[in-house]
């Protein structure tokens, strides 16, 4: 085996979709150069598709990054104006980042005896792992081998560089903390845990163009929130030692392209011959996420403060339970106190100086890893997407903000009501009725999942009250015939049974602790009360929409008897 081997900007390595539907693996100056031509990126799952996406936008920063810095005398209006030229010219000029990269070649070798591409040879001391840990399909741990998997023999334990190459920046984001310390501090104690790899930590989200070139520059963003320069780039591979030491807190990173390198993890892998067969890691950079700011691609949430105190904020993971649209307003409307993420403020800067067209329809992506407890292990990892109208980002689109809003409300309460019709049919069936209405919400919301999707689609804020008052009533009706059918559904699968009911001896409400009451539970009356409700919810004088001239607010009906 030769010392120095694979190097990123020669060999094919990152999978792309082509327009035929067609995979192929190109090199990284290759993606970049022809990204118009490339429809997505198509490795082996979106997460990892993330985090190579992250590494191609930290070469953007790197590349142009220094002509918009605060370290220049540059504003704010000439990082749109570089931004605006290039996404008219609808592909990257290739002088620049030609220059780049023969600037930087030697530091791109994927194994090499002193600087292997997002590696360190001092990780060889580090906790030992196979290929199937590195693969990130498998989702395999080391005392957690999985019994049906799409992969076997040499399969699972070896992998080509091609691969490794791609796995290499999935495990450094996503990694979980299942590996142990191997030294300690200097006054013998043991080192602080860095957490999951960075992007496991994070709620992640993306904007997703017609093709790769449109994708890369709708995430290329050049100024912090929509507003501040960041700091001249310092990517990982430009630093003229490597970080090495173990867990090591850094400051956050002021800059997009040192922050989209981060190295959350020190890796080495191991090969032999033409392939790889494992890795070794050490726990590598971590830094505060508590107002990590700098973090353009994640959702927030408020951390719970005292009365009068500070309002701070951290990354949310994503719930994979949840579908994207349940979390629309508090990913994408301005509120008091609500850190959107710095995406978003960036696609509604670029609206607002009308670079990008309010009436265009604009694609949003999460992707998240689940993790079993405390982060030891992988259980799950996901994706998920919505579209809509940019124009629903403007402020001048409040009332519409505020309409989607009351609807995702109004969605939770009608989710609720299926939930206690099916609670109540199992008190009446027998059962206990916890189990099926968890379950019963799952369906409905998986019913309701695509109408509401392509409702969202439809909407055009510059509609008139007419018009949108149409597209209410016409989504209001759909959403109450999704519920009455799951219901109607239900109590015919409830059978005779429910039907004829039984007593219940059930929680007294309004009672003192353990006080117990008798209730009669049957099917007719619980499907009575479900119509109620469910009429209640939308109606009338029980939802008020937002219009032109005003705003609205929702009241919130009483729950069914359960």
């Amino acid at each position: 085996m030769r010392e120095k081997e694979f190097n990123l900007l020669d060999e094919p390595w990152i999978r792309v979709l082509l327009p035929d539907c067609t995979v192929r693996e190109v090199s990284l100056p290759d993606a970049l150069l022809h990204a118009q031509e490339y429809t997505d990126l198509a490795g082996e799952m979106p997460v990892q598709d993330t985090a190579v996406l992250r590494l191609l936008l930290a070469v953007l920063h790197s590349v142009f990054g220094e002509q918009v810095s605060e370290d220049e005398t540059d504003s704010t209006d000439d990082a749109l104006d570089l931004w605006e030229n290039l996404w008219t010219e609808k592909r990257f000029p290739e002088k620049p980042f030609r220059d780049y990269f023969a600037k930087w070649h030697e530091r791109f070798w994927l194994f090499h005896p002193e600087r292997p591409f997002w590696q360190v040879p001092q990780a060889k001391s580090g906790t030992e792992y196979t290929a199937a840990k590195l693969n990130g399909e498998l989702l395999e741990s080391s005392n957690k081998t999985r019994l049906f998997t799409t992969f076997s023999g040499t399969g699972k334990t070896e992998m080509t560089y091609s691969q490794a190459a791609r796995w290499l920046l999935y495990i450094n984001g996503y990694d979980d903390t299942s590996a142990k310390p191997k030294s300690k501090t200097d006054e013998g104690e043991k080192l602080p845990s860095p957490g999951a790899g960075w992007l496991g930590k994070l709620g992640l989200i993306q904007v997703q163009g017609k093709n790769l070139f449109e994708t890369l520059m709708l995430n290329f963003i050049l100024l912090k929130d929509g507003k501040e320069l960041w700091e001249a780039p310092k990517p990982c591979w430009e630093l003229d030692v490597p970080h090495s030491a173990e867990r090591t807190e850094i400051a956050l990173p002021n800059n997009q392209a040192e922050l989209l390198t981060l190295q959350s993890r020190r890796l080495l892998l191991q090969r032999d011959g033409d392939k790889v067969t494992g890795y070794t890691l050490l726990g590598g950079d971590f830094f505060e996420k508590v107002d990590a700011f700098s973090e353009q691609m994640t959702v927030w949430r408020e951390i719970p403060a005292k009365k009068n105190s500070p309002i701070h904020h951290q990354p949310k993971r994503h719930d994979p339970a949840r579908q994207f649209w349940r979390e629309f307003p508090t990913v994408f409307f301005r509120q008091p106190n609500l850190q959107l993420p710095g995406v978003v403020y960036w696609i509604a800067e670029l609206q607002n100086t009308s670079i990008l067209d309010r009436k265009s329809i604009i694609h949003f992506r999460i992707t998240g890893m689940e993790y079993g407890d405390k982060d030891f292990f992988v259980t799950d990892a996901f994706s998920d997407s919505i579209s809509f109208h940019m124009g629903l980002l403007d402020r001048m689109a409040d009332k519409w903000q505020r309409n989607i809003t009351i609807e995702i409300d109004c969605c939770e309460k009608l989710a609720d009501q299926v939930g206690f019709l099916a609670k109540n049919l199992a008190l009446a069936s027998g059962g206990n009725g916890e189990a099926e209405s968890k379950k019963a919400k799952e369906q409905f919301y998986f019913q309701l999942d695509q109408p509401f999707r392509e409702w969202l689609y439809k909407l055009d804020p510059d509609w008139d009250d007419e018009e949108s008052e149409e597209s209410l009533k016409d989504w209001q009706n759909q959403a109450k015939k999704i519920a009455r059918r799951l219901g109607e559904q239900m109590v015919l699968e409830a059978g005779a049974t429910a039907f004829v009911g039984r007593t219940v001896e059930v929680k007294k409400k309004n009672g003192k602790k353990d006080e117990k009451e008798k209730r009669y539970y049957c099917a007719p009356k619980a499907y009575n009360s479900f119509l109620y409700w469910v009429n209640a919810i939308y109606g009338k004088g029980e939802t008020k929409h937002a219009s032109s001239n005003g705003s609205g607010t929702g009241k919130k009906p009483g729950p069914a008897e359960n």
